[in-house]
């Protein structure tokens, strides 16, 4: 059961992590930065704020936090309130996040961290600073091991890392992730949350020996202890060669694929002509680059082999974590899942920007003069964007007649998962104008003609 807890221990002050945590930062963080501490209410998370808050105040820094609630305990309730008293008292602004974790049983500590980190992407902030902690360090290297994974996973977790789990808007990158306690031990946050008089709550799934991390926490590690009393720091000593190691294979893997990753894409000729261990780093640099969890071995060599081995013209889908690797026209792709939205129909009443959430982008309409699409041509009809349904037919050169759709962009080398969520700009029940096609020849501007030229901006590619 959550539980609150208080100490006004008399024994000495430990050392100020307060400078500590400032030390850390003072390299990653400008000053006046805004910075959110990943506020559980556990000793660790309590122990952070309070250093930070006390550290911004001669850095300018801007402190607040936020609470995930993922809403598994039936303490769960409890702990917000708790975290919403203690920023209260504090000073500090504090969002609560509920979300929801589908998966159950051995599945559901990846899902809570999934929903935890995409919680994270989302705050209007730099940085996001949590408070793992130098044992948190030696169990991830340990589980990771027990993991069978590679080099990247044996580094574990670093000081700063880039964002996980997206963007905030399609412009705005997510903050960033700051650990600044992993050289810090466990009992010496407890230290100095007990010298501090700070209170804090207890997670009852924290002694729960059925996660895998919790029975290394209560079970292995005090006994590797006693044998091996320097296990910590050996184990973070040995993440760090390998976090060394990993910057090199991605040295190596940028130099491989140098002139072969465009457009979120990567040249098959770049993996077949690379030994096999190189093909392998380079494709996990490459699904890297895009946000793709690295799949299992298994899984990374099977589409390696599909993707080198298939004849020309097969089309590979693979699925990966919520995304799919794709092979199309000599080039590999990450496509991300998404539905298509066969119902839609937006009206256009003049607008310079249309934007199109649906289908993840913009519909830019410049003001032209003899270039794009005669607007007197459009006089007469409701103007609107829609998704293919089939049947389409356009004509965008002069000299020959009228054709399908599908034919055009077929020819156009346009791939399959994009042509059915390009935005069609009809007028009435006419087409007029394809992204990557053109405009038909019945409503071309002619010299001098007040006109609109459409582009179609998809988030990657908006200014």
């Amino acid at each position: 059961m959550a539980s609150s807890r208080k100490s006004n221990s008399s024994a000495g002050s430990p050392a100020d992590l307060a400078e500590t945590v400032a030390a850390r930062l003072d390299g990653n963080v400008r000053r006046g930065a805004r910075l959110t501490v990943g506020l559980s209410g556990g000793v660790d998370s309590v122990v952070l704020l309070d250093c930070l808050r006390r550290a911004a105040r001669h850095r300018g820094w801007h402190v607040a936090a936020v609470h995930v609630n993922h809403q598994l305990s039936p303490n769960a309730g409890r702990w917000a309130a708790f975290c919403r008293r203690l920023c209260a008292a504090r000073r500090v602004p504090l969002e609560v996040v509920p979300v929801d974790v589908a998966h159950r049983g051995s599945g559901q500590e990846a899902a809570a961290r999934a929903a935890r980190y995409a919680a994270f992407a989302k705050q209007d902030c730099e940085f996001i600073v949590l408070a793992h902690h130098l044992d948190d360090q030696a169990e991830t290297v340990l589980l990771q091991l027990l993991r069978g994974a590679g080099v990247r996973g044996l580094a574990a977790m670093p000081l700063v890392r880039k964002a996980e789990g997206g963007r905030r808007k399609a412009e705005v990158p997510a903050p960033a992730i700051l650990r600044p306690l992993l050289g810090v031990t466990r009992a010496e946050i407890l230290g100095y949350a007990k010298a501090r008089g700070l209170k804090w709550i207890e997670d009852e799934s924290n002694r729960d020996t059925r996660h895998a991390r919790n029975f290394l926490r209560h079970d292995v590690l005090p006994l590797l202890g006693r044998r091996f009393p320097g296990y910590r720091a050996t184990l973070a000593r040995s993440a760090r060669h390998l976090g060394e190691a990993a910057a090199v294979l991605d040295e190596v893997a940028a130099a491989d694929g140098a002139g072969q990753l465009s457009g979120g894409s990567l040249a098959v000729a770049a993996l077949r002509r690379l030994p096999p261990a190189r093909a392998r780093n380079l494709l996990r640099h490459f699904l890297d680059s895009q946000g793709v969890s690295m799949p299992a071995t298994q899984h990374l060599d099977e589409a390696l082999r599909q993707v080198m081995a298939a004849r020309q013209d097969a089309r590979i889908v693979m699925e990966l974590d919520g995304a799919r690797l794709r092979r199309f026209g000599g080039r590999v792709h990450v496509v991300r899942a998404a539905g298509v939205p066969r119902e839609l129909r937006r009206r256009w009443r003049g607008e310079r920007r249309l934007g199109l959430p649906e289908l993840g982008g913009t519909v830019a309409l410049e003001r032209t003069t003899g270039r794009g699409i005669g607007i007197v041509r459009l006089a007469g009809a409701a103007v609107t964007i829609r998704v293919r349904q089939g049947g389409e037919r356009l004509r965008p050169d002069r000299r020959r007649p009228r054709r399908s759709l599908k034919n055009l962009l077929q020819e156009a080398r346009m791939e399959p998962w994009r042509r059915e969520r390009l935005p069609l700009l009809f007028c009435g029940e006419q087409l007029v104008w394809v992204p990557g096609i053109g405009v038909d020849c019945a409503f071309r501007a002619r010299r001098g003609e007040p006109a609109i030229a459409p582009a179609w901006l998809p988030a990657e590619t908006e200014p």
